[in-house]
């Protein structure tokens, strides 16, 4: 079997890197910051610019940086300054759409990279694939299929959703909240919620490793 080479832009958290390594391939995460996943080995700390150009990745899965780019924050859209920083977002994220490899997952919330950049191709939530949680998450796709998930059992297959779950509480707006369980025990108000908000859904991760790695590998061969 072929190993592929795989590397995760802009995750700290190893949550993909270390789904892919899980199957044998030679996965990296890539930050500026430190990683928390317990694999510093397989990690670089620089610009993702600069790792893309060391080596030929068979695939690079990114996590562009959100604040800017997300419909969550349309309130303060034209608050000064941040129109520039949007902007600064939007050619990140086509860099790394056009960085010439040759299988790319980018993945953001709701926002405007959808269509000032490429229209995304796939919307998903966690509790497709078994966490119970939500967290709608949108899905850029450069030569891979969408991520494949069962709402029910049929009769060749079992299925993998969790069902949707419950709002864990409605805030002062009377907008139903979601995806508190996972934040947690991290500190460091806004920040320390930010980061746990960014991380990969494990059931996500191990989905894209296992339907993906089987893909690439399939093309490849033929």
């Amino acid at each position: 079997m072929k190993i592929l080479k795989v590397l995760v832009a802009c995750e700290e958290s190893q949550t993909v890197c270390k789904a892919f390594r899980a199957l044998g391939h030679k996965a990296y995460s890539c930050d500026l910051k430190e990683c928390s996943g317990g694999h510093p080995e397989w990690h670089f700390k620089a610009s993702i610019f600069d790792v893309i150009n060391t080596r030929k990745w068979d695939l690079l899965i990114g996590h562009p940086p959100c604040t800017y780019l997300s419909y969550a924050g349309i309130g303060h859209w034209n608050t000064p300054g941040r129109l520039e920083k949007r902007l600064e977002a939007l050619v990140f994220f086509s860099k790394l759409w056009n960085s010439g490899i040759k299988y790319i997952c980018l993945e953001n919330p709701k926002g405007c990279a959808s269509p000032t950049i490429a229209k995304y191709h796939q919307e998903i939530q966690p509790y497709y694939f078994g966490d119970t949680d939500q967290k709608t998450t949108w899905l850029w796709l450069r030569n891979l299929p969408i991520l494949k998930w069962q709402k029910e059992d049929d009769m060749f297959s079992l299925k993998t959703s969790s069902g949707k779950p419950q709002p864990s509480f409605i805030d002062s707006s009377g907008k139903p909240r979601y995806f508190t369980d996972s934040i947690k025990g991290h500190g460091g108000g806004y920040e320390g919620r930010q980061k746990a908000r960014s991380k990969t859904f494990p059931s996500i991760a191990k989905a894209m490793a296992k339907q993906w790695s089987e893909y690439i590998l399939k093309s490849e061969h033929k």
